[in-house]
């Protein structure tokens, strides 16, 4: 069943168990024989398993579905940007896949709490970013992040184990501020321009794409438009001030 296919029967590590497991598990059964996907997975299973490509991709879509219904209406807006994320990533069949898993978990009632404590245990910090990253995204689809969808991403984000301040950066990219490009960046607007420089170096490398490399080439590149959006926070605060 094309790529989704391999995501799922190709290993999803330890996000085939706990609360992922059993949303998961639904979802497969009317897709896949599912006593042969519970036997490949428990084979390859091992406790503290670095976190798969299929794993992080039905974490994902776990996590959207949780905030797509957040406001009570699942806007058409949301369901394009998530396909044109993943056919960014993986390609139009994958992506056509993508959105049928989509459509099933939406009409499942999901533990978030319970789903981000798995997360956190589970999937290192620039992974679990970059999560973030993408549900801000899903919920500014239609030109404005809602209060409801709001008020769900920050409770995700510390049940995920992520900072206030790392959670402000990538709130920034998405909800207008007149110090969105110091939050992003994660400093003081009152900080001296060697500060700045010292912030912007530290940003880069905490939100480069390489950080998620483990992940396969299709997630890595999703990581460039974060990544981008240091940069341009960065150009921004150079020219109000004039640093060179």
């Amino acid at each position: 069943m094309a790529k989704i296919g391999k995501w799922i029967t190709g290993g999803l590590g330890w996000a085939f168990f706990g609360p992922i497991g059993g949303i998961v598990g639904f979802v497969v059964g009317s897709m896949f024989d599912n006593t042969e996907v519970i036997q490949g997975q428990q084979a390859a299973y091992r406790p503290g398993q670095p976190t798969t490509q299929g794993g992080y991709v039905m974490s994902l879509l776990v996590l959207v579905a949780a905030v797509m219904k957040a406001d009570g209406k699942i806007l058409k807006s949301e369901l394009d940007y998530t396909k044109q994320f993943f056919v960014r990533s993986f390609g139009e069949a994958a992506a056509g896949e993508a959105i049928k898993i989509l459509r099933d978990l939406l009409k499942q009632n999901i533990p978030v709490s319970d789903v981000c404590i798995q997360i956190r245990k589970n999937m290192d910090h620039p992974s679990r970013l970059q999560l973030l990253h993408f549900l801000f995204g899903i919920s500014a689809a239609d030109g404005a992040v809602h209060d409801t969808e709001h008020k769900l991403i920050a409770h995700i984000a510390q049940a995920m184990g992520i900072s206030e301040k790392d959670y402000q950066s990538i709130e920034a990219m998405f909800v207008a501020n007149t110090d969105a490009a110091y939050k992003i960046l994660e400093a003081d607007p009152n900080a001296t321009d060697d500060e700045l420089k010292k912030a912007y170096r530290k940003m880069a490398l905490k939100y480069h794409p390489d950080k998620v490399h483990y992940l396969g080439e299709d997630i890595q590149k999703a990581a460039h438009e974060k990544f981008q959006k240091v940069n341009e926070a960065w150009e921004t605060i150079k020219k109000q001030r004039g640093i060179v």
